[in-house]
């Protein structure tokens, strides 16, 4: 069986559109964007025939099975509607939605649509989350013990539709490793606002903040602990996960590129400081064993060398008619708790439930 997919959003997009061109499950690939130009810079770049004008004029194009949305994020629920009401498998990037309601729509529509949605969430996909996933599975993290998660960087010169964003609502690359390598949902979450923006800073989310951190509730009296800054916060780039547990550990680097520290507590008489710790500097290379030939010389890309683990599980769900990994209520079950989040921090930090998406 083979798909025809479009991409939908050439500037971050246009890194997708040749693992879909390599996959050996899909057929034509036709892209869209905004920009003419850059429409057809891509297009002649990659030999692509197919191309659209807007996602209107692709979506009333005869055939076509599945669209791949990397737009900016206040598209997202309106166009993975319209994409599963015109009997489309969809994709999109992260966040699924900014509101609690969107993402009941979307859930609801998804199971009405009967068609596969899939959040194309990079970080558990990643190699640094293989490698954190092969720690717990073989036993060398212990029991589970707690999550940390940040996500830094200076959205200041970004396109205007980022003006303001409230960081949690962005928290999907920064909570869902440790959603998932727990394979459970967030309860309840507590957060607190720092650096109140500045008017210049304040966009169509009204007043909030530069900076925002939470402590996320998991089942079992497992806390996660995420910062999320996009405004006023001098400091580098930093996206990424710690994991702990009571055997061992694993911590991200705190400059973008070094290498990961893989800590492994030592059966030995406790010192003045607790057992000792063996610790090592990792560089995981991800798992291209799960990618067919074609699409594993594309793990050397950016965002950990996920995104043809993306490509492969999205193509893969609709050729094997089975839900994708991150389908829509996982998907929800990942992005609400940031909602909630940036709810909680405009209340002073007063506990948020997060809605349940009965995952299982």
């Amino acid at each position: 069986m083979s798909i025809d997919v479009i991409v939908v959003g050439l500037g971050f997009g246009a890194d997708f559109v040749p693992i879909y061109q390599a996959h050996d499950s899909v057929g034509r690939v036709a892209v869209v964007d905004s920009d003419p130009a850059r429409t057809t810079a891509v297009a002649d770049r990659l030999g692509i025939a197919d191309r659209f004008a807007s996602l209107d004029e692709a979506l009333a194009a005869p055939g076509w099975d599945a669209v791949h949305l990397l737009t900016p994020v206040a598209l997202h629920a309106g166009q993975v509607q319209q994409v599963l009401k015109s009997g489309r498998h969809c994709a999109s990037a992260v966040p699924m939605a900014t509101t609690l309601e969107d993402l009941d729509q979307l859930v609801a529509a998804q199971e009405d649509a009967g068609r596969n949605y899939m959040m194309m969430e990079t970080a558990v996909y990643s190699r640094e989350y293989f490698h954190a996933r092969s720690l717990l599975e073989s036993g060398r993290l212990g029991r589970l013990s707690y999550f940390r998660g940040e996500h830094l960087q200076n959205l200041d010169g970004f396109p205007p539709y980022w003006l303001g964003y409230p960081p949690m609502h962005y928290v999907t690359h920064a909570l869902s490793p440790a959603l998932a390598l727990a394979g459970t949902r967030a309860e309840s979450v507590r957060c607190l606002g720092s650096s109140p923006l500045t008017p210049d800073r304040i966009g169509v989310a009204g007043p909030g903040y530069g900076t925002e951190a939470a402590l996320f509730q998991l089942p079992g009296e497992l806390v996660a602990n995420v910062t999320m800054s996009f405004f006023q916060l001098g400091r580098s780039y930093l996206e990424g996960f710690s994991v702990y547990g009571d055997e061992g550990a694993l911590e991200w680097p705190q400059l973008e590129g070094g290498p990961m520290k893989e800590f492994s507590l030592q059966a030995l008489a406790p010192g003045r400081r607790g057992r000792a710790v063996d610790e090592r500097d990792v560089r995981p290379e991800g798992a291209p064993e799960l990618l067919p030939e074609s699409l594993r010389p594309f793990t050397a890309g950016g965002h950990g060398g996920s995104h043809p683990h993306l490509v492969h599980e999205f193509v893969s769900s609709i050729v094997e008619e089975r839900r994708p990994r991150v389908d829509a209520r996982t998907a929800a079950t990942w992005t609400a708790p940031g909602i909630c989040a940036h709810q909680s921090a405009l209340q002073g930090g007063a506990e948020v439930l997060v809605p349940d998406y009965g995952i299982s």
